[in-house]
């Protein structure tokens, strides 16, 4: 195990608790001196000595997480990289903060992501000069982006809507895989009757999945809904009718800047408590675990579709019972990211686009075909991605569909959990595709695929010659 200096962390928890030194001391069987040496970065804080603080106080080890740091190394990274510094910040300093002063980093990360939006905003609106804006000035983020980073920052699991989606699950006597007929009858207990529309007018008319009449107490569904697709809607309804104080618990503390953010929200953590219901937790990590993680074979045990499988695998972070840490994105063959969260430490920059090495984009080219990848970052650490095509639509030959790739990661010491690193070899390092958080993020000198120098890179320019790689770097 890397030696892990948390000492600013353990110094922070104690004075939110109020406690001496002395009083921690007693409280964890040490010696005052020793916890000192803890929290002065004398000493690492070893394993035992967390198992005691969980044990005590209740605390998440997580607040300790190495994975925690790497996240905030790679934000800060992208932060200052996009920030009109009068010096360079280095990236020992970079560690620095985000070890010793989390708190302070993830506020300059903030800061930051407001200031790209006013930038991204101001971009717009130079570019609608001439149109009446109303004379309404665009300050605050999107909301769908709000909402992602509030899923993002709590590495995508939240425990209140889990934990109560399950016991739901065994209240009802729901069957994993088979929970329509237990979900409709759920829906009867609330007066609620299910139409299924005749889907005549056809998606490309704008066919709702899911539209609830509250006057009339009916729960329409298209007709193109196949079952599984079919209980996730009738569990999402379900969320808003048995879970709604903590849906509005939630989404009343979180730190949104407008309304519409916090109504996606609770559209957000309704999808959560779908999922969460129609696939179990320690059911579906049981059976993942048994599987070894295979994707389509847990779709078909549970009834669901490739992409509801993913989604949820990325959840799967409760504390004393977790699963693989997994990233999970969605993409359109144009690259736009639709789906990003993370239970893991992985980092894709928002600025500039995402590596074209990454094994994603090769999936297009092969639809409906697993692909895998052993992929390397800059910083040394090694991922194995899984990457597949998924389509909705196509309920006539006229009507409109749409096509993503889903990716799927987790860092390379889970990779043998993992049916999908069969026969790949998982020490040879140099074999490994090198890829990056987006060019303009991305150290990588040689690169052919580069689109963009690195942000704060001096190029090399020489009118004489030309080179196989589009950019060159002028060494340090």
């Amino acid at each position: 195990m890397r030696k892990s200096f948390m000492g600013v962390r353990l110094k922070r928890f104690r004075e939110e608790r109020g406690l001496t030194q002395i009083a921690l001391a007693r409280a964890l069987e040490l010696s005052a001196s020793y916890l000192n040496q803890l929290e002065q970065n004398q000493r690492p804080l070893t394993v035992p000595v967390l198992m005691k603080l969980n044990a005590v106080f209740g605390v998440n080890i997580q607040r300790f997480s190495d994975d925690d740091e790497v996240r905030l190394i790679a934000s800060l990274r992208e932060l200052f990289s996009d920030t009109l510094a009068e010096e360079a910040v280095s990236r020992t300093e970079i560690e620095e903060l985000a070890a010793n002063m989390p708190g302070i980093a993830r506020t300059l990360i903030r800061l930051g992501r407001r200031q790209r939006e006013i930038q991204e905003h101001e971009a717009v609106l130079a570019a609608q000069l001439g149109q009446d804006c109303g004379g309404e000035v665009l300050l605050k983020p999107m909301p769908y982006e709000e909402v992602r980073d509030f899923f993002y920052d709590r590495h995508n699991y939240i425990d209140a809507i889990d934990t109560q989606a399950e016991r739901a699950c065994n209240d009802w006597n729901l069957t994993p895989g088979n929970s329509l007929d237990g979900l409709e009858q759920r829906l009867r207990h609330h007066d609620i009757r299910i139409l299924r529309e005749s889907g005549e007018a056809g998606e490309k008319h704008g066919e709702s999945l899911r539209q609830f009449d509250p006057e009339h107490r009916i729960l329409k569904l298209s007709a193109h809904l196949r079952p599984g697709q079919m209980a996730f809607q009738i569990a999402t309804q379900l969320a808003f009718l048995e879970a709604p104080a903590i849906i509005d618990e939630i989404s009343a503390a979180a730190k949104l800047s407008s309304e519409a953010a916090r109504q996606l929200l609770r559209i957000g953590l309704a999808n959560y408590f779908a999922g969460a219901l129609i696939l179990p937790y320690r059911r579906f990590l049981d059976q993942a675990e048994r599987l070894r993680y295979d994707i389509e074979r847990l779709a078909h045990a549970f009834g669901v579709g490739f992409e509801t499988i993913s989604h949820r695998l990325s959840t799967l972070q409760r504390t004393e019972h977790r699963g693989v840490p997994f990233f999970f994105v969605r993409v359109d063959r144009a690259g736009n990211i639709s789906k990003r969260q993370s239970a893991t430490d992985f980092h894709f920059s928002r600025i500039g686009g995402s590596c074209p090495l990454w094994n994603i984009y090769e999936a297009f080219g092969q639809p409906g075909r697993i692909l895998t990848q052993l992929a390397i970052m800059p910083d040394g650490r090694a991922y194995l991605w899984i990457a597949r095509t998924v389509s909705q639509g196509h309920a006539a030959y006229d009507a409109p569909a749409k096509t993503f790739a889903i990716g799927l990661g987790c860092d390379i010491r889970y990779a043998e959990r993992l049916i999908y690193s069969k026969n790949l070899n998982l020490k040879d390092s140099e074999s490994f595709t090198p890829i990056g958080s987006g060019c303009k993020l991305c150290p990588r000198e040689n690169c052919p695929q580069r689109a963009f120098p690195n942000i704060g890179a001096s190029l090399a320019i020489d009118e004489n010659s030309s080179r196989f790689t589009p950019y060159t770097i002028h060494s340090a």
